[in-house]
């Protein structure tokens, strides 16, 4: 594919590449049961582009039926086999990259560049959970001489996999690969308003040898079709990537089947800077952390926590960056795409709105506005709230948009005491020269996940979690292949 021909021709015209509309069920794609479709729309220009196919409960029951008859066949391939696939898959998403990002972009409305690095960040979790798929192994226990006690890691079974809008490929991939490197069958289920990469996913993954049935992808809504998946007792574990409230939903649903689950929901996380910190690394941190992708990000540095000492001048520097974004359509390559739905934009505008009224003013942004090259899309400006109470709405409660909440702290001590007081405890950031003083905060901090001097470092070998209402269990490194584990212990007698 022509990535930059296929950008002109759709912005031009509308032409789109060949992209999928259907489930991907056993192996291809198949028609809605019910023969509804959804809308799918473009963020940037806030019109639909494609009608894909709205799911029902007896979709799903197609596809859990599908990935549990397939179950033992791929529970009992060998480890290398499925290694191999995994691979492959990577090879072939890392020669497609331009179609999934074009997709990517165009489906959630983020930039095509942080699209370009969604893939290639997928790609890059196909091949670590490759070389993951051989490296599973049981122990042995010292029960005596007269005995032989070992366990036996098993795939738990058929697994649920509900994918959030905002991180649609990344996401998918951190689940689906550790799934099938323990040799577990999926069922996803993909937000509805960004269902196409993870329905070319499946596909591309049919062409890399994986077998039919292992990995299905039920689309449409929540109500239709992510609750009976959840509810089914044929599923074994889900993991789900969401709100809270939605979350709770599901584990309540998993738990009448006394099935596992992942739960990695919202956050409120803290960028903390110190007063001996680098102030340009410190601002560029600043402005990845909460306008990437909109700020519609559940580990968005939405918080930033900054030594009084250093605050003005930090600020200065931020807004001095924020002046520079440039909002527009995705596929322009723009610094500030859309937020992803007129929902979720309304939902955004009555939070900042809901704060001025409080008598809060931003010290920059604080409105919905349009793309100035067409006057269309859902987007919102790149806004900041200076010194804001620790108790405030703005502090306490998810955003999820281009909206930062300044907080000024004495000292360190006071510092980690306002990164520790909300009910989130997801990620936090910390910009110091201070070795000491950044791996005490790393330590007294409350988080699944701690940056020092870089937001968003690491990558697929480093677990991601949150603790507290940011959810539990931990996606990425190996610690994402236990949660599709079981363990079969064997004592025996043997003399």
């Amino acid at each position: 594919m022509n990535l930059a021909a296929a950008v002109r021709a759709y912005l031009d015209d509308g032409t789109l590449p060949d992209l999928p509309v259907d489930h991907f069920i056993d192996g291809a794609f198949v028609a809605p049961a019910a023969g509804e479709r959804l809308e799918t729309f473009d963020p940037g220009l806030a019109r639909p582009f494609l009608a894909v196919a709205a799911g029902t409960a007896e979709d799903v029951d197609r596809a859990v039926s599908a990935a549990q008859k397939a179950q033992r066949a791929w529970g009992r391939t060998k480890a290398s086999e499925r290694g191999a696939i995994l691979m492959r898959a990577a090879m072939l998403l890392r020669a497609e990259a331009a179609r999934f990002a074009f997709a990517e972009s165009l489906d959630s409305g983020k930039p095509l560049q942080e699209a370009e690095g969604d893939v290639a960040g997928a790609a890059r979790a196909f091949e670590y959970y490759a070389g993951a798929a051989d490296k599973i192994e049981g122990e042995t226990f010292p029960i005596g001489e007269a005995y032989l006690g070992y366990s036996v890691p098993e795939p738990v079974g058929v697994t649920a996999h509900i994918i959030p809008w905002n991180y649609p490929i990344s996401t998918a991939a951190r689940g689906v690969a550790p799934a099938l490197a323990a040799g577990c069958t999926v069922v996803a289920k993909p937000a509805e308003t960004t269902p196409l990469t993870m329905l070319m996913l499946a596909e591309l993954l049919v062409r890399a040898g994986l077998p039919a049935g292992v990995c299905n992808v039920v689309a449409g809504t929540g109500p239709a079709t992510g609750a009976p998946l959840v509810a089914d007792p044929r599923v074994r574990h889900v993991t789900f990537t969401g709100s809270v409230p939605t979350g709770q939903g599901v584990m309540q649903a998993a738990a009448r089947n006394v099935a596992s689950v992942v739960l990695e929901l919202g956050g409120k996380s803290p960028l903390i800077v110190l007063k001996d910190a680098d102030l340009d690394a410190a601002a560029d941190g600043v402005i990845g952390a909460i306008y990437e992708n909109a700020g519609q990000i559940c580990s968005a540095g939405s918080r930033l926590v900054v030594e009084r000492a250093v605050h003005a001048a930090l600020l200065g520097r931020v807004l001095e960056r924020v002046r520079t974004l440039t909002i527009g359509h995705g596929l322009r390559r723009t610094t500030l795409g859309p937020l992803n739905s007129e929902a979720h934009l309304a939902r955004v505008t009555a939070k900042v709105e809901a704060a001025k009224a409080r008598g809060l003013t931003p010290l920059v942004g604080g409105a919905a506005t349009a793309d100035p090259e067409t006057g269309a899309g859902w987007f919102f400006e790149a806004t900041i709230f200076d010194d804001a109470d620790a108790g405030d709405p703005l502090v306490q409660d998810e955003i999820f948009g281009p909206v930062l909440a300044v907080q000024v702290a004495e000292d360190t001590a006071h510092a980690a005491a306002l990164a520790n007081g909300t009910p989130y405890a997801l990620v936090a950031g910390i910009y110091t020269r201070d070795f000491a003083a950044a791996h005490t905060l790393a330590r007294d901090l409350d988080a699944g996940q701690v940056f020092i001097n870089e937001y968003f470092a690491g990558g697929i070998e480093v677990p991601f979690g949150g603790n507290r209402q940011s959810g539990f269990g931990r996606e990425k490194g190996f610690a994402a292949v236990r949660n599709y584990l079981r363990v079969k212990s064997v004592a025996a007698r043997i003399g």
